[in-house]
């Protein structure tokens, strides 16, 4: 693998199918580092910890940049992020999804929404059950305020290749069952199984950025 992150990004661009593209998961990583992505035509970029988002966007707000929020949602941190973010992966809960609409009609804004789901046991995540999600799916298209274009979910440790691409084939069934176009599937470690499965954004952090520099302590 190429040792840069320039280099790395054109390896990876080079690499996905059509209809995959590039979230540039960027946390634990200085605004510097987006900067030198942002320079060679990436737009969208991934962030997980609220307060660390908002510094970034601060210091990048000359750049016309999307920015993605990937982590678990807060109920408290709903506001903020809907203030912060063009667009949410991880709606988990109906009270949350309710939650969400609410504060982005009171901002005026209308952030696109993935419905994060959880096909495989998984008791370090949270998500929608197919079952779940397909009975709550009429209410959950009716809110206002949120722009639901597809359903993101994530692999459990411990599966193989062959295994993540049924979780992965399982999830865009389940897109294509509710007419929903977008798929957030596939991290650094398992990517080409996600794309493969019809993934359309893919969120790498590592294999474009490298490791995260250590937290300073103090």
């Amino acid at each position: 693998m190429p040792s840069t992150s320039a280099d790395r990004w054109r390896e990876l661009r080079a690499q996905l199918p059509q209809g995959s593209r590039l979230l540039a998961v960027s946390k634990g990583h200085p605004a510097s580092a987006v900067r030198e992505i942002a320079a060679l035509g990436q737009r969208a970029f991934g962030e997980s910890r609220l307060q660390e988002a908002q510094q970034k966007q601060a210091e990048l707000a000359d750049l016309p940049l999307d920015w993605h929020f990937i982590g678990r949602l807060q109920s408290n941190k709903v506001r903020a992020v809907v203030r912060a973010f063009s667009v949410i992966h991880s709606l988990d809960s109906w009270s949350l999804a309710e939650r969400a609409s609410r504060i982005a009609s009171e901002e005026e804004r209308s952030p696109e929404v993935y419905l994060q789901v959880k096909l495989r046991p998984d008791p370090s995540k949270g998500g929608w059950s197919a079952a779940d999600l397909l009975e709550a799916w009429p209410r959950l298209a009716a809110l206002p305020g949120l722009r639901i274009r597809g359903l993101m979910t994530m692999a459990p440790q411990g599966l193989n290749a062959t295994e993540r691409l049924s979780l992965f084939g399982d999830c865009t069934a389940l897109a294509d069952r509710l007419a929903l176009p977008e798929r957030s599937m596939g991290m650094s470690g398992d990517w080409p199984e996600a794309a493969a499965s019809g993934s359309t954004w893919l969120r790498l952090g590592s294999a474009l950025f490298g490791p995260r520099p250590p937290v300073k302590e103090g």
